[in-house]
């Protein structure tokens, strides 16, 4: 019998995350990567995994082929259908955003089965999963922790806070009237801010207002802001967010006191953005035409969040800041990427 290939999977390896992902996770892991998404690999991608499958978390035939010719001991669920494009087709949404959860998670169990050994399921959520009720309850809130608020008012954010579940019952629960309960995955989720990546142009998220400012400077295009001035939620850097994932991953599994964690940086207004940004990008454009209901979408999210288990639990420690995240990430990196002077 044929040895199964040793792997780490990352889905949704062609998007925002999964490039900085992979380029990291080549250079700590000792498995090799095994990417899959919907889409093709750039070359330089595609050069440092060990395979890349182009398919569909939804298809069970792909999964089958998964099971078949790897060994996977770790999962990196980074596929999704993003915040503003789930509410025009919700029930797709909840297919790829949960269906797909699921499939990945009985994959990680049925690996761990094979080869004995629990599977680390790492998970990326959102802020999304957050529903304060009105704009007075966000305004005096302060840093919003995990288990508060969590009513969330769109199909993205009900799909990831019903992932997060689903991670705990099969970390914690799977099966628990069976004569033996395996613990098959070690569940480890992060809710992210907004994400802000120099090296990738954001699509299909409703807090993509931040780095959609700065792409559209970068390439002399005007902007129209889609929420108010003063809309506040937090944001970390792509560089950041990447290092929390990798940093989770690594943390003794005795440490953790939880699955969900909730990670932030800085909560600039809108208005915050685009000063950074004409000051990076002299001659950008910027206006602010808000619409109603993207605004009302955003005044449910927290302008902060507490972060504070996963400092405590497993040091987690941004290194950039919102002048940092300009100065020394995004703007020297958005200026070689349209071939702009520094």
């Amino acid at each position: 019998m044929p040895r199964r290939k040793k792997v780490v999977l990352v889905t949704g390896a062609s998007g925002e995350m999964g490039h900085g992902l992979i380029q990291r996770l080549s250079q700590r892991t000792h498995f090799d990567i095994l990417a899959l998404d919907i889409k093709s690999l750039d070359e330089r991608l595609a050069g440092i995994c060990h395979d890349q499958i182009v398919g569909d978390v939804l298809d069970p035939r792909l999964l089958e082929r998964l099971v078949s010719e790897f060994e996977i001991h770790a999962v990196f669920h980074l596929a999704a259908l993003l915040s503003t494009r789930s509410e025009f087709t919700p029930e797709t949404a909840h297919e790829v955003n949960v269906r797909g959860t699921l499939n990945l998670l009985k994959l990680a169990v049925e690996q761990s089965r094979w080869h004995g050994r629990q599977v680390l399921f790492l998970f990326p959520s959102s802020i999304a999963v957050y529903g304060l009720p009105d704009f007075e309850t966000k305004s005096s809130a302060g840093a919003v922790k995990e288990d508060e608020f969590n009513v969330p008012t769109t199909m993205y954010g009900c799909n990831k806070l019903y992932a997060e579940h689903l991670g705990r019952y099969y970390a914690e629960h799977y099966r628990q009237l069976a004569v033996e309960q395996k613990k098959g995955i070690d569940f480890r989720c992060l809710r992210f801010p907004g994400i802000i990546s120099a090296f990738t142009v954001p699509h299909g998220g409703t807090s993509d207002y931040g780095p959609e400012m700065l792409h559209a400077a970068a390439q002399g295009e005007a902007y129209d802001c889609f929420v108010r001035p003063d809309a506040r939620i937090p944001f970390m850097a792509m560089p950041d967010a990447i290092e929390a994932l990798l940093r989770l991953m690594e943390a003794p599994a005795d440490h953790l006191t939880r699955h969900v964690y909730n990670v932030t940086s800085f909560s600039p207004t809108a208005q915050d953005f685009a000063d950074r940004v004409r000051t990076a990008f002299a001659g950008a454009h910027i206006s602010f035409v808000p619409d109603a209901k993207r605004q009302a979408i955003i005044d449910t999210w927290p302008a902060e969040l507490d972060d504070s288990a996963a400092r405590r639990d497993w040091g987690f420690s941004p290194s950039l800041d919102f002048d940092g995240s300009f100065d020394d990430y995004l703007v020297p990196n958005i200026r070689e990427r349209y071939g702009l002077k520094r």
